[in-house]
Parts: structure tokens; C-alpha cells; sequence
């Protein structure tokens, strides 16, 4: 599956991890986009500034300037440590860029994991590790999971069971074919999440002005 290789795209699951690594923070890129992920197809409100990826956010907010998701990155996955404002930075393009995607009329959107030329045990446990953010970033959206319709509540047995496979695979023909067939429904199944639960820019847009 080459999911980052669009010219559209800020990042590459490469590049963001060399980012996260370079700042001695214990995080994993494709959690990351995972948690950020969840958020939004679970009803995350949009915050910032879509439709820009330009190395400033249109409204130029500082690093430090504290977003919500990015509080909630740094609560779940770093300990409540506050992160670096380079990272900050990052997260805030990834957001914006993520947004992108899940609307674009193309189907773009795609979960971050490593590269193709990566080992298929790589991009195994970048998925493992993208499922796992989804579905912590979706729970905090969506926390009665009795009121979700069964689509959904499929989707997220499922995202458990992926997120539990094991990493110990051949490098063959057929692990390469599973693999991609998996992360396919996986993409297609974070689509449908936003589709039943996801709030446009455009509604928040709509609800503020009418309020």
C-alpha cells in the first residue's frame, strides 16, 4: 500500500518520525495520526486553520498556543509532558493536512505507516500502532459505544483484533496481499466512522454563525 507519496501531503511517516526521534520524545508517528484521526471521525470539532499546510497555520498560532487535540496528544501518548514547539508545529500541519484528506472528494485520506521499501513486520506494527491511536482518539469522542450503530461498532471490534495481530510475518507474496486488503479496510473503515460521526468544517462553520 504507497500511502505517502502524495504530493499533497506535509509529511511521510519517515520524515515525521525522524522529527519525533530527533527531539527524544517517545512517540510513534502512526499513533499519532491515529489518535488524530479517531478525533475527528468520532465528531472532533475542527479547530485551526483547514485548507492550508504551508509551514505556518493561515492564522499563524504559536507552538505553544494550546489546541485541544494537541493537549489531548500530550495527555495520552506523552505523559502529560509538555511537547517541544517544533512537534507542536508538526502536529498542527498534520491536523490541518489530516482534514484534507478525510473531506477531499478524492479519497486521499490514507493512514500513516512506513513506506513500501520498509519491511512488511514495519508497516505490520505501524498499522497495529495507527488502529490502537484510532480507536483511543475515537472512545474519547464516542463513549457510549451501545449507542453506535452496529457498522461502526463492527469497525471498532475489528480495529482491536488488527491492533493485536502478531508481527511475525513472512515476507511473501500472500502477507503482502492480506497486509494490503487489511489496510485498505482499514482506510475505508475510518471513512465510514467519519461519515456517521465526523463534523465538517463547514457545520462548525454553519452552528456558530446561526448561534
Amino acid at each position: 500500500m504507497t500511502n505517502n507519496n502524495s504530493t499533497t501531503t506535509v509529511f511521510d511517516f519517515s520524515t515525521l518520525q525522524a522529527l519525533i526521534s530527533s527531539e527524544g520524545v517517545q512517540l510513534h508517528a502512526s499513533e499519532v495520526h491515529g489518535v488524530l484521526t479517531g478525533l475527528i471521525c468520532g465528531g472532533f470539532t475542527f479547530e485551526g486553520s483547514y485548507g492550508n499546510t504551508d509551514d505556518k497555520p493561515a492564522d499563524h498560532k504559536s507552538a505553544t498556543d494550546n489546541s485541544s487535540y494537541l493537549a489531548l496528544i500530550t495527555d495520552l501518548l506523552n505523559n502529560g509532558d509538555s511537547l517541544p514547539n517544533s512537534l507542536n508545529e508538526a502536529f498542527q500541519r498534520l491536523y490541518n493536512e489530516l482534514w484534507q484528506a478525510i473531506l477531499n472528494d478524492d479519497f486521499s485520506f490514507t493512514p500513516l505507516i512506513a513506506d513500501d521499501d520498509d519491511t512488511l513486520a514495519e508497516r505490520s506494527q505501524g498499522l497495529c500502532n495507527w488502529v490502537q491511536g484510532f480507536t483511543l482518539g475515537f472512545g474519547l469522542q464516542q463513549k457510549n459505544t451501545n449507542e453506535l450503530s452496529a457498522d461502526v461498532q463492527d469497525v471498532l471490534s475489528d480495529f482491536v483484533e488488527i491492533a493485536n495481530l502478531s508481527d511475525d510475518i513472512d515476507e511473501d507474496e500472500d502477507s503482502e496481499q492480506a497486509f494490503f486488503e487489511i489496510s485498505e479496510y482499514v482506510r475505508i473503515s475510518a471513512l465510514l466512522c467519519f461519515a456517521e460521526h465526523g463534523v465538517s468544517p463547514e457545520q462548525t462553520t454553519a452552528k456558530t454563525i446561526l448561534h
